[in-house]
């Protein structure tokens, strides 16, 4: 994994995170919305990074 893909897992990891503590502490729909769709968008990018990186890796076998 470069560290290029690194950052932006622990950025997305920090993304998500912060999605779900201000879904957590929302009041109204739209931003209870928002905020899960932050933390899912976050959740499922870093997903994929690991996924391509392993995909490149089975690649190079």
């Amino acid at each position: 994994m470069t560290a290029n893909r690194i950052f932006f897992l622990v950025f997305n990891a920090l993304l998500a995170l912060v999605g779900l503590l201000l879904a957590g502490a929302s009041v109204d729909g739209p931003l209870t919305f928002f905020a899960l769709s932050l933390f899912l968008f976050g959740t499922l990018f870093a997903l994929w990074l690991v996924k391509k990186t392993y995909d490149e890796r089975d690649h190079q076998a």
